[in-house]
């Protein structure tokens, strides 16, 4: 009703700065944007064998959960990962099957652990978009690296940042929401806690208990519990899958939801937002939608 479209459309080059900011960024549209990357070293060197000799035994950070779900509510608690140091090559290991593991382990430490962790990587890549990068007159604030198993998934959130999507190898599949579906989806305040691995090697979760609350969406979009959340089933969701090759613009403050195939390697570019008049329309929708909720 809004303009949004059934399907996420797709752009067979890379627009021009002043073209993208007008088509996509303004409208806060997202697309799939095909031979922007295609020039990229990665896409033909990142194989496995390659990133144990250039990384290899270098101590990297992985999130491990029991489950797959990293940031997610469990048990009526938001549950970070365990964040554990360990050498990348003992991870390849596990993604490779070369190691079983009860468990489920992905790269996807977001404070620009590209260029943080895995600087010998850079120059697979570029360290900005140039378009995007013109189009918004900022550089990325955080440039991310993922790696994982595809039991690992990503729970449904926003960000506030624009964000560009790369998939390097293997695909990523998108369930994306509007932030005008606001009031069909629910927040509840959690008690922050994480995983913690016990001397048996099962996970307990422990209560960070000096941490305020943190507000997150209880709701599966796969598996809508609609009897509790009845309002879910007038959201209308966005199904897409980027593949390798392909880069998604996610704009900021939409919703999404993440699964991928097993091994996939991606990495994403984040520019901040401006906080301008659509983050004041999403600011006013939330307020209405809590104040609401209340009455």
């Amino acid at each position: 009703e809004l303009g949004w479209t059934e399907s996420v459309p797709y752009l067979g080059r890379p627009p021009s700065p002043l073209e993208f900011y007008r088509e996509w960024v303004s409208p806060n549209k997202p697309c799939i944007i095909q031979n922007a990357i295609s020039h990229w070293p990665a896409l033909k060197k990142w194989t496995s064998a390659y990133l144990r000799e250039v990384v290899g035994a270098k101590v990297v950070s992985v999130a491990v959960t029991p489950n797959g779900y990293a940031d997610a509510v469990f048990q009526d608690r938001f549950v970070m990962p365990e964040e554990r140091q360990m050498p990348f090559m003992d991870f390849l290991d596990i993604v490779e099957k070369k190691v079983t593991s009860p468990n489920v382990f992905y790269v996807q430490k977001q404070c620009s652990n590209l260029t943080e962790e895995f600087p010998e990587l850079v120059c697979d890549v570029q360290p900005d978009i140039p378009w995007m990068s013109e189009a918004l007159g900022k550089k990325p604030d955080a440039v991310n690296f993922w790696l994982g198993e595809s039991a690992a998934v990503t729970s449904l959130h926003k960000d506030h940042y624009e964000n560009l999507y790369c998939v390097i190898s293997g695909e990523k599949h998108f369930l994306l929401h509007p932030p005008s579906d606001r009031p069909f989806i629910p927040y509840e305040l959690y008690q922050p806690a994480t995983y913690q691995v016990s001397e048996d090697g099962s996970f307990e979760i422990v209560d960070e208990k000096s941490a305020d609350k943190v507000p997150w969406i209880p709701l599966d979009p796969l598996k809508p519990n609609l009897e509790r959340y009845p309002e879910y089933a007038q959201a209308k969701p966005l199904q897409c899958t980027v593949k390798a090759g392909e880069m998604l613009y996610l704009p900021s403050l939409w919703f999404h939801h993440v699964q991928q195939s097993h091994g996939c390697i991606a990495v994403n570019y984040w520019y901040d937002m401006e906080y301008d008049l659509k983050y004041s329309y999403y600011q006013l929708l939330d307020c209405l939608t809590k104040t609401v909720k209340v009455l």
